[in-house]
């Protein structure tokens, strides 16, 4: 960007007493500020950013925007400073705004998919549909940014500034469509206020992040701000009416006179699911687009994947593409990288799949879905994330046991909590749940994988949940390096001899 300068009205602000001010760019990192930049002063969880304020002032801020809280909280400093001050009822929304207007434009088509489970899937799968039919996209979230341009992201939904930078860069480099994840978190931080979109999707709603939203309530709140806030009332929503919230979806966004496109098994479904077919390789489907019938083969294991498709479908229609075009391409789409990944395969046919799964409604869906492609017993290695909900731990145990054969209860990412307590929750939820199953707790996640591994027979398969395609594990403050599919890769050539 250079030295471009922009003044606070060309950003779309009001500073007090109509004060102007040249900006020279933007921040919410009060060590990253240099002469010019405006500072956005944000209320956060643990501490409110007025308390940073002085020092942005000092490295050179010449504005701050803020809410009425933070402006009292360094009322003095900001006045002692002759700083232009900017007070927005929702800083956070501002700074979307801002950011999206001070580093341009943006690719000129891009939809974003919400959802507790299948945001990656269905954002990848928009990207490599688009890819299929030459068009340059990318997709951006959980796994960075992919595709026609690649870039690391730390955040599933990054913070505005990054954002909106990313968006821009993507533009320069030829990037035309964007598919993007929409997780609560950014939502209800306004991360994604200020993008333009040609569509959203609504994958599906059940337990996660209540260590963040407090509430069932709260949580689908945020994620309907993508519809009710962020889409355009002319924009198309994409709706899984499969969901039991889907339907509700569906109503919020025509009340708003967004036109929507219906996918599932559902009788009001525009795009249809109407038959699976399941073999060890994939499943062929059929399905109808409009009343006509369709019929594709999918190379991937998993009924849910069938969904996850024919949503980024619609996506990709909704955005302005042709049905047909789009339909043609399904054959060709791969998994998504720790999505029901098949990572390795013993020399008596046995398959070992990764899965991002870890909610307890994601561990029941993915062994639901490989049950139908596997003739002999499903193996399970299922655990759960320290500092997270502790609520879904004996349910993600209770969902592994009600749905697979054998269950192992592993180590995930324990971060500051004692793994044996977090095992022992996703314990009491496996011992107790439907069914009786084999339950072993080995809290190693190698020695587990390996155990897991060396347990299949013939016509077997098994399922490692929980970090799909993470490549490090998080223990205490440090992350070691650790790979499922590489682990599970490994595990399969000692136990046979390649090693």
């Amino acid at each position: 960007m250079g030295q471009m300068t922009m003044t606070l009205t060309e950003l779309g602000l009001r500073a007090a007493g109509g004060r102007e001010a040249q900006i020279s760019g933007l921040t919410v990192d009060s060590r990253a500020v240099k002469e010019g930049m405006l500072f956005a002063a944000l209320p956060g969880v643990a501490v409110h950013g007025a308390a940073f304020i002085g020092k942005a002032l000092a490295q050179g801020a010449t504005a701050i925007l803020t809410d009425a809280q933070g402006a009292a909280l360094a009322a003095d400093e900001i006045a002692a400073a002759n700083a232009a001050l900017i007070v927005a009822q929702d800083p956070r929304q501002a700074l979307a705004q801002t950011a999206s207007l001070w580093f341009g434009p943006h690719p000129s088509t891009v939809v974003a998919v919400t959802g507790t489970n299948g945001k990656t899937s269905v954002s990848t799968f928009a990207r490599q549909i688009w890819e299929e039919m030459q068009i340059a996209g990318v997709n951006l979230g959980t796994t960075g940014v992919e595709g026609a341009w690649t870039h690391p992201l730390k955040h599933t939904t990054p913070e505005p500034i990054t954002l909106h930078r990313v968006m821009a860069q993507a533009k320069a480099e030829g990037v035309t469509h964007v598919a993007m994840e929409a997780s609560s978190h950014g939502l209800d931080q306004r991360r994604l206020d200020g993008a333009l979109l040609t569509a959203a999707a609504f994958t599906n709603f059940t337990q996660d992040h209540l260590d963040y939203h407090e509430t069932f309530e709260a949580y689908f709140a945020a994620k309907m701000g993508l519809f009710t806030r962020v889409l355009a009332d002319d924009a198309v929503a994409v709706v899984n009416l499969d969901d039991p919230k889907g339907p509700q979806v569906a109503s919020i966004c025509t009340d708003r006179g967004q036109e929507v496109i219906g996918v599932g098994r559902h009788a009001d479904a525009r795009l249809r699911l109407t038959g699976q077919r399941f073999d060890a390789t994939g499943q062929d489907i059929l399905f109808t687009w409009q009343g006509k019938p369709h019929q594709a083969r999918l190379n991937l294991i998993g009924g849910f994947q069938a969904d996850n498709i024919l949503l980024a479908a619609g996506l990709v229609i909704a955005a302005g593409a042709d049905a047909h075009d789009v339909f043609e391409t399904l054959p060709h789409l791969s998994t998504v990288r720790g999505r029901m990944e098949l990572a390795a395969r013993r020399e008596n046919g046995a398959s070992v799949f990764v899965d991002y799964a870890h909610t307890p409604a994601a561990i029941a869906t993915a062994l639901k879905a490989m049950r139908p492609h596997v003739m002999g017993r499903l193996v399970a290695i299922v655990g759960a994330g320290g500092d997270r909900d502790v609520g879904k731990r004996p349910l993600m145990g209770a969902a592994a046991a009600e749905f697979a054969d054998v269950v192992i209860v592993t180590d995930d990412n324990p971060r500051s909590e004692d793994p044996a307590s977090i095992r022992a929750a996703v314990m009491a939820g496996a011992l107790n749940g439907v069914g009786t199953p084999s339950v072993t707790e080995v809290g190693d996640r190698a020695e587990a994988i390996l155990r897991g591994i060396d347990a299949l027979g013939a016509g077997d398969a098994l399922l490692i949940s929980g970090k799909g395609h993470e490549s490090g594990q998080v223990v205490g403050d440090v992350t070691l390096p650790f790979d499922d599919v590489e682990q599970a890769s490994v595990a399969v050539a000692a136990l046979e001899g390649r090693i």
